[in-house]
């Protein structure tokens, strides 16, 4: 399992969208098409998980535990330090693949102990269970682009968050810097969301279903 994490500094834009016509738009753009990596677009069905204790000590020392499906696939995730501005987003986040579905019910904090991370969250948890406290059911229309200087990944999400407060809908964009500059990042985001007439979202999927969790 060991061999299988990922440890990655996640930078990503996110934008609202304000109907499902502007995600249609944005998927048939002639520009996005012309830089577009063949053969990876893809739409897949996404289930997230996040998981706290009854005190609420991951959130409050800025840690998110979630577990999602992506298609097949199973990964549990920790993710910290949000350290962007406005709708630019940049999080270490660690990631393990696994088979075991009843992560989806009850995780063990335990595969996080190999990464120095993971014994600091399993410290804060000191043997506390874990519980459910929001979940999202989305799908993700995706594609890479190369722009010549970056690549990065366009995903629409539209589905919702589901918490006991209540529910949400997601409606959104993210362009997700997998390699090269940032700024390449920004010039990209603001070429779409000029054309589209798009807002930025400055907050993460995660902290708006916490806001709807607690009623604020």
């Amino acid at each position: 399992m060991g061999a299988e994490k990922e440890f990655i500094l996640e930078v990503e834009l996110k934008y609202k969208l304000k109907n499902k016509s502007i995600a249609g738009a944005i998927l048939a753009d002639e520009y996005i098409a012309g830089i577009e990596e063949k053969g990876t677009r893809e739409q897949v069905f996404m289930k997230a998980a996040y998981f706290d204790t009854e005190d609420g000590i991951l959130s409050k020392n800025d840690i998110a535990l979630r577990v999602r499906m992506e298609g097949a696939r199973i990964i549990a995730s920790l993710k910290w330090n949000d350290s962007g501005a406005g709708g630019l987003h940049m999080r270490e986040e660690i990631n393990v693949p696994t088979a075991d579905s009843t992560c989806f019910i009850k995780p063990d904090p335990n595969i996080f102990k190999e990464s120095e991370v993971g014994k600091d969250v399993l410290d804060l948890l000191n043997d506390k269970p874990l519980e459910s406290i929001l979940e999202m059911k989305f799908i993700r229309d995706r594609l890479r682009v190369d722009t010549g200087a970056a690549i990065c990944e366009i995903a629409l999400d539209d589905g919702k968050i589901i918490t006991d407060g209540g529910e949400i809908p997601i409606s959104e964009l993210e362009i997700e810097l997998f390699s090269g500059e940032k700024d390449e990042l920004l010039k990209l985001g603001d070429l779409i969301a000029e054309k589209y007439e798009l807002e930025m979202e400055t907050e993460t999927k995660y902290a708006r279903g916490l806001k709807l969790l607690r009623g604020v």
